[in-house]
């Protein structure tokens, strides 16, 4: 496992024994996302938007219109770009000591764009592939004008770092013995019953990500 961060800027500081650089709990956390948070400073201020995201290698991609001002200013400048999920309300004795469960990573750098034709199709059937296992191949692919009309982006995970806190209360010594519930509420990201259009009753459902199958979950 890898302990070092890659840059200054990536180095945890605040509890740093919840950090981790390795690949394999950064791809893990991303491969369990469906949008990100994109901050970048444009025009004089600084945003902050979401946006759908997936990974292929050891590269995060998004998409966007040719015409997106967003796209074009990832182009151009650096930004930060954040996942997280929420596994879990820590309830402690304490109002001081509650906390939560959860999985994050942040990536910085720059995008830059995904240009050939066939890389671009490629890469654009993982995303949807991510959404819903197998599904590129049972869908009309992207023709030429919506290739053409698409941009995509890619930016690599060499400067990237996750945090997790995956354990139970913290509570101070002195509080052990207050008569008031705690431990750990679990929460899970699940999704709910498919609802077909209603021309396709008689086909067959779509496969859902392992992440947002019940069977899946987290331990907690």
């Amino acid at each position: 496992m890898n302990t070092s961060a890659p840059s200054p800027r990536t180095q945890i500081h605040r509890k740093p024994q919840r950090g981790h650089y390795d690949a394999a709990s950064i791809h893990g956390i991303i491969d369990s996302a469906l949008i990100c948070q994109i901050a970048f400073n444009e025009g004089g201020s600084v945003h902050c938007l979401p946006t759908a995201c997936w990974r292929v290698g050891n590269a995060l991609y998004v998409h966007g219109a040719n015409n997106s001002r967003l796209t074009q200013t990832l182009l151009d400048s650096e930004c930060a770009v954040c996942i997280a999920h929420v596994d879990g309300l820590v309830l402690a004795r304490s109002a001081f000591h509650h906390s939560m469960n959860f999985r994050s990573v942040v990536v910085y750098g720059r995008f830059s764009a995904v240009d050939d034709p066939k890389e671009k199709k490629s890469i654009l059937a993982a995303f949807v592939n991510h959404v819903s296992p197998g599904r590129s191949t049972q869908v009309r692919p992207p023709n030429a004008a919506e290739l053409a009309g698409t941009r995509v982006l890619r930016l690599a995970l060499d400067e990237a770092v996750a945090k997790i806190r995956n354990w139970g209360v913290e509570d101070d010594a002195d509080d052990l013995a207050l008569p008031v519930w705690a431990g750990v509420v679990p929460i899970h990201q699940q999704a709910g019953a498919r609802q077909a259009d209603s021309a396709c009753d008689a086909l067959p459902a779509p496969a859902l990500p392992a992440f947002l199958q019940a069977e899946n979950r987290l331990p907690g």
